[in-house]
């Protein structure tokens, strides 16, 4: 034992403090030269015996940050509500052949994966719990495009690294179990391509962050008016903080990451700024545990013996408990010591490792491959690393069929048959919605349905534009993921110096008026409806020439450049584009309704303020006397209650509660999501049980399986009375 600490000592001072004879390349990269001149040698490297201990961490936290994770973003919590077993709901799977389980087979599915994700949490059956965890989370992955996301992408790909790696090697119930396996030597291929992984995220994220719209601070400007910048606002003013702070600062931060964590001068740094970014994006978006995952993969470029010098500091009755300390690593068959040659299994993880490490550099710029997923970004999305780069907003959504028999024509509730909303965005889906839909319509007596969509979308602030050609039956149209989509209208990029005149009419105008900048292609026409709340409602030609049809009224009205008419509220109108470019016109309307709201929200404040403080002698009549008494003190009939006030009241007290949560403490705010999460993983593992059991011995009686999943739906009452209070008026302006 002795002559192991002697030589877990020597070994850490030459790693903390390597010697003066040390080449600089060593200093910096842990090896020579010569260890990557020949193939023997390099796949000597690759194999070199290294410390388990980083690695058993790291495998730890995984295995915990996933068990998490599936009961909230993989869903497990309302998987019912998001399979609807039996309805006839349109899906959206990579392959149209893959079909989720009945229910309670899907809520077993995701058993497995729970499973798997605890056994790698404890390294408990470590291989099989990773091919548990695998094969149930890409089933999940592939079943709904619509989760699809470049984390969610990451986490399947760590846990095929790990079931191919020694990660049960430290800290595992695995080496309780065999002492072969307990605290062996693991190859440097495990953490090459974790570390390298880790590296691509970082860095390809910050290449494609290269782009214009990002660098010129247009991707997630809406960022600078969260509370976690503010700050910031204390010496910068606001433009220059989404310049600088969130898009100058992100690139920098993802394309340095990497390089920073990787050598021991810079890596002190590079764990402050990466887990400060890491925390601020876990409270600037809802991305699961993403942020904590990334935290975790952090000591990954750590010294592999890290744990034991961190955990040997811990008094000693804590030490059975926790990690190994000492003693120094045993030999391990994975790995390639000085005098046993290598073998045909270290060439072949050679092999792969750098095959894969290839693969990950090469997916992000594969497009030209996939080109039938290109709509307006970078591929398929999810493993572009493309994060955060393109910013979307809808204006306008129109479904229309067709009955190809009688030639009838109809609309259809965007999102019908369907509980996402994300199938706007991409072609794939939007032919997969397309086909679902004329499979459900011959239902409800239409035949041989076809079906158009005109989706108007901005990205980056830039015009609101059509995406798909409305004009095209997507029914019958062709997609292939390997072909240019022939529908896909293409993104009107010359026009995107317009931005910067939108901020100067934009600041132009008063805070009660709005205006939606439209820009069309020739030939084409938007058919629109103005609601009887924007009674103020007008457009105005920026560039080409248009025509307004106002349809109740029969007439056409020309206007070029500069030029701007009064649009009725309550009718439809269409507005054709008619020169031999596109043009570019802007809504300008005011929600009249929303602004008589407010100032009577005024003047009710004015009143009840006057009354509080015995300015206003005058009794109030019956209708108004809730503005002293409130809603909750009434005992007479609610209907004389003025409508008005009693909008009026139900905002104030939503806006005390709002006021109360932001001024909460921290263990108040802590209580609340912890109650949060309970009742959530409460209901995951509730409804599983009973699905488990349903499998087992069969369904139970109707009335006890209803008596169940209510006890399983129970919530705490704050947040039902949260639910009860939600304000209907509180809408935004939405579509015109």
């Amino acid at each position: 034992i002795a002559v192991h600490r002697n030589r877990s000592k020597e070994n850490k001072q030459e790693a903390l403090a390597p010697s003066e004879q040390t080449s600089t390349m060593k200093r910096l990269f842990g090896f020579e030269k010569e260890d990557i001149s020949s193939w023997h040698r390099l796949v000597c490297l690759l194999n070199r015996p290294t410390d388990p201990a980083s690695l058993g961490i790291f495998r730890f936290l995984f295995g915990m940050m996933m068990a998490l994770d599936i009961t909230q973003e993989r869903g497990l919590s309302h998987l019912d509500y998001k399979y609807l077993d039996g309805a006839p709901v349109c899906r959206f799977p990579l392959f149209n052949f893959l079909k989720p389980l009945p229910m309670d087979w899907m809520f077993f599915v995701y058993f497995v994966m729970f499973l798997g994700a605890v056994g790698i949490m404890l390294g408990c059956f470590y291989r099989l719990a990773c091919l548990m965890f695998i094969s149930t989370y890409w089933y999940v992955f592939f079943l709904d495009k619509t989760t699809w996301n470049n984390h969610s992408y990451l986490y399947g790909l760590i846990g095929f690294q790990l079931t191919l790696m020694d990660a049960n090697r430290y800290w595992s119930l695995d080496g309780l179990r065999n002492s072969r396996k307990r605290n062996a030597h693991v190859p440097l291929w495990n953490y090459t391509m974790l570390r390298t992984q880790i590296f691509i995220v970082y860095f390809i994220a910050g290449v494609k962050k290269l782009d214009a719209d990002w660098v010129e601070g247009y991707s997630m400007k809406y960022l600078v008016h969260h509370w976690l910048f503010d700050p910031f606002k204390l010496i910068l003013p606001v433009e220059l903080i989404n310049l600088m702070v969130v898009h100058g600062g992100g690139l920098i931060l993802d394309l340095t990451a990497g390089y920073l964590l990787f050598f021991d001068a810079t890596r002190p740094v590079a764990f402050f700024f990466v887990s400060y970014f890491h925390c601020m994006n876990s409270q600037l978006f809802s991305i699961g545990m993403f942020s904590y995952t990334m935290l975790a993969t952090s000591p990954l470029f750590c010294y592999p013996d890290w744990p034991r010098r961190f955990f040997g500091r811990f008094p000693e009755f804590l030490q059975p408990i926790l990690p190994f300390v000492s003693p120094a690593p045993i030999p391990s068959s994975s790995c390639v010591y000085p005098k046993p040659p290598s073998g045909f299994k270290h060439k072949f993880r050679a092999i792969f490792t750098i095959l894969y490490i290839m693969e990950q550099f090469f997916l992000p710029y594969s497009h030209f491959l996939t080109q039938g997923y290109n709509n307006w970004t970078n591929g398929l999305y999810g493993y572009s690393w493309d994060m955060m780069v393109h910013a979307r907003s809808h204006q306008h959504v129109k479904i229309t069929y067709r009955d190809g028999v009688t030639g009838e024509m109809g609309y259809l509730n965007p999102g019908v048959f369907t509980q996402s909303r994300r199938w706007k965005d991409h072609g794939d889906m939007l032919k997969q919605y397309a086909t679902c839909l004329s499979e459900n319509l011959p239902r409800f007596k239409i035949s041989e349905p076809e079906i158009y969509f005109d989706i108007w979308v901005s990205i980056n602030d830039r015009f609101q534009q059509r995406i798909f050609d409305p004009r095209v039956d997507l029914v019958k149209a062709d997609w292939s993921p390997f072909r240019p989509n022939s529908w896909l209208m293409p993104l009107l990029v010359d026009l995107s110096p317009w931005r910067t005149k939108f901020e100067e009419i934009e600041g132009s105008l008063d805070n009660q008026t709005e205006v939606v900048f439209i820009a069309d292609f020739p030939g084409l026409y938007l058919e629109n409806f103005v609601s009887e709340d924007l009674g103020n409602t007008s457009v105005q030609v920026l560039e080409g020439l248009v025509n307004v049809e106002i349809v109740d009224e029969k007439k056409n009205y020309s206007l070029q450049p500069g030029e701007k008419m009064q649009i009725p509220a309550g009718a439809y109108h269409k507005v054709y584009t008619v020169s031999e470019g596109p043009s570019c016109y802007m809504y300008i309307y005011v929600n009249t309704t929303e602004a008589e709201l407010q100032r009577n929200f005024t003047k009710l404040s004015e009143l009840q303020e006057k009354v509080r403080n015995g300015t206003e002698t005058e009794p109030l009549p019956l209708e108004l006397q809730p503005l002293i008494t409130g809603l909750d003190n009434l005992d007479s009939d609610h209907s004389v209650i003025d409508p008005v006030v009693r909008l009026f009241l139900k905002r104030q007290k939503r806006m005390q509660e709002v006021k109360k949560r932001r001024e909460a403490s921290m263990v108040e705010r802590f209580q609340r999501f912890a109650s949060k999460k309970y009742y959530s993983i409460r209901r995951g593992f509730l409804m599983t049980a009973i699905a488990l059991r349903n499998l087992a011995v069969g369904l139970p009686p109707l009335e006890q399986l209803t008596r169940e999943v209510a006890y399983a739906n129970m919530k705490e009452p704050e947040t039902e009375n949260d639910q009860d209070e939600r304000l209907n008026d509180e809408v935004g302006h939405g579509e015109l």
